[in-house]
């Protein structure tokens, strides 16, 4: 299938490579990984040149085989109990205010990478006491005292992304289950209602409208305080095609139709990503 060809409005200008050394340089000192560069993220170089980043612990090798997802697949490393430290010091010398921690799906590990996570606030926490933290969590296998562990470390922002509609799970997301991801959202709001919840979906991979709007009204039913929409956008021949290249009237269609559900706040345009510019909703939302 050739390879569709994009639009006008998913041109970016090239990266400052002044930036992106310097970046690339501290996070390769502090034996780190970012998202941003595993993911092959199209705003990397606007995030670096801003100095901010999306942090990903626990290696950069995941369990899963997510199809959309470029990411490295493989053996997975032992955990390494000196990276909370690392990201804590990388937080420091960016001056974050805000601060995103992902990782990569850790299915071999009991907790699914809990503790790692929770340790990992614990040291930002220790280092940056003004800064807000915000992670971005798998689904632990459905394990909801694995959530509670991280819950009690209290970052201002749970992030789990659904990523798309459930028709296409079995396509896009393979060992993952639209219910279970939805279910550990829930519980953010049930157990700690000061904690901000919030979800991520891709759009362009053969979804409908109407059950785009339906996902929305099932995240406004349990109290989902934000939602980010971008296109996905085909990281390697060997992921899935674009099969649509959604236009900035539909995504702001998106954006109307999100927040008359009743979520607080909604993120939506074509290089629209989970942790870009993740600040913004903390610095709304703290204002309501």
């Amino acid at each position: 299938m050739p390879v569709k060809r994009k639009p006008e409005w998913l041109r970016k200008k090239m990266p400052d490579k002044k930036s992106l050394d310097k970046m690339q340089a501290m996070v390769k000192d502090l034996s780190l990984h970012t998202v941003c560069q595993e993911a092959n993220c199209p705003n990397v170089g606007e995030c670096f040149e801003k100095r901010t980043a999306t942090f990903m612990i626990m290696g950069d090798i995941c369990t899963r085989g997510c199809r959309f997802c470029a990411v490295g697949k493989g053996e997975v490393p032992a955990l390494d109990w000196s990276e909370p430290q690392h990201v804590a010091d990388a937080v420091a010398q960016l001056g974050l205010k805000h601060a995103v921690i992902t990782s990569v799906t850790r299915d071999d590990l009991p907790d699914g990478g809990a503790e790692h996570f929770a340790e990992t606030i614990r040291s930002i926490r220790k280092k940056n006491p003004m800064t807000t933290i915000e992670v971005l969590i798998p689904d632990f296998q459905g394990d909801h005292k694995a959530l509670e562990i991280v819950l009690q470390a209290k970052p201002e922002i749970l992030n789990h992304n659904i990523e798309t509609v459930p028709s296409l799970y079995e396509t896009v997301r393979p060992g993952a289950d639209f219910q279970r991801s939805m279910n550990l959202l829930e519980e953010v709001k049930k157990k700690t209602p000061s904690i901000l919840s919030k979800t991520g979906i891709m759009v362009g991979l053969g979804e409908m409208e109407k059950e785009v709007v339906e996902v929305m009204q099932e995240l406004a039913k349990i109290h989902c305080d934000i939602l980010t929409i971008g296109q996905y956008l085909q990281p390697s021949p060997e992921h899935l095609p674009v099969e649509e290249f959604v236009t900035p009237d539909q995504f702001e269609s998106y954006q109307q139709q999100g927040l008359a559900t009743g979520i607080s706040f909604v993120e939506s345009g074509p290089f629209i990503r989970s942790s870009y510019n993740a600040a913004r909703a903390m610095e709304v939302l703290s204002k309501k």
